[in-house]
């Protein structure tokens, strides 16, 4: 009498559904990360106690600790700076200006920013700051 094993188990393993499990887990990063968005440039903003968030439309310049100088997320030297704004301004004279400094930049740079821009035509400006920790 012979028997028979029906349900006999393949030690083999099936190296053919791998890549398409890389693949798989390649295209979710790559969706996965356009989801990511960039802040800018990182600053560390002085503190305030009070502090407003506006919505309107407003154009950020950032000065870094080591004086880089940015307008919006593009990387500019402080002589284009009017050149840059030139075309922002002409558009909406009541655009606001937002500097972003750290904390450790001087008075002057920042000046330095906000008198180029005024010369151009802009009105309104704010400095951005972090809010204060409460203890």
């Amino acid at each position: 009498m012979k028997f028979q094993q029906r349900h006999k188990i393949d030690p083999n393993f099936n190296y053919a559904t791998l890549p398409d499990m890389l693949l798989q887990l390649l295209v979710f990063f790559l969706l996965a990360s356009s989801f990511v968005t960039f802040r800018g440039v990182n600053v560390f903003l002085p503190k305030a106690a009070t502090g407003e968030i506006h919505s309107d439309q407003q154009t950020i310049i950032t000065i870094t600790q080591t004086g880089n100088i940015y307008l919006n997320a593009e990387q500019i030297v402080l002589t284009t700076l009017a050149q840059k704004l030139i075309p922002i301004i002409d558009k909406n004279k009541d655009q606001i200006i937002i500097v972003r400094a750290d904390k450790s930049v001087t008075l002057q740079q920042a000046v330095e920013v906000i008198d180029i821009a005024k010369g151009i035509g802009a009105q309104r400006f704010m400095i951005a700051t972090a809010p204060e920790e409460e203890f």
